[in-house]
């Protein structure tokens, strides 16, 4: 079957329009965040209340990966006790057996993300494992980390 001029020219034109369809659904497909690969960055000794304290610090390694409008504050959510400003996003610290450690309500930017903690008194033996998430409270998302270690 032999096409004419003005036939192939319709079947390019079609097969550009379709084309750009496709292309256009893959540009604008919504881009899925890694989960938090969290480290463990080393302890912190400290006194307050006349109590001995070590704090265990943790940082997301792939912290880039998460865009500043998830830590942006976001009055128009449920707030953190009094903090009416509190982030968009929370994090939270838990050990292995799921028991909440910590949690921070307020970072403020994806910064944040290198000074995560938890404290215990001094002489608690801490859990061997914990892990973090990241809850994106705008869009119902959580984001669970690895398992990092409490030893350097």
């Amino acid at each position: 079957m032999r096409l004419s001029v003005g036939r192939k020219a319709m079947l390019l034109l079609a097969t550009l329009v379709l084309m750009g369809f496709a292309t256009d659904t893959v540009l604008t497909a919504p881009y899925t965040l890694p989960n938090p690969v969290i480290i463990y960055t080393g302890p912190e000794f400290f006194t307050t209340g006349g109590k001995h304290w070590q704090r265990y610090n943790f940082e997301v390694f792939n912290l880039d990966a998460y865009p500043k409008e998830m830590f942006a504050p976001a009055p128009d959510l449920p707030p953190c006790g009094a903090n009416k400003q509190s982030s968009r996003t929370w994090v939270d610290i838990y050990d292995q057996s799921g028991k909440r450690l910590n949690g921070f309500c307020a970072l403020g930017n994806s910064a944040g993300l290198k000074k995560l903690w938890f404290a215990l008194e001094e002489g608690v033996l801490p859990p061997s494992w914990v892990y973090i998430e990241l809850t994106d409270r705008k869009t119902g998302t959580k984001y669970k980390s690895n398992l990092s270690d409490t030893v350097g």
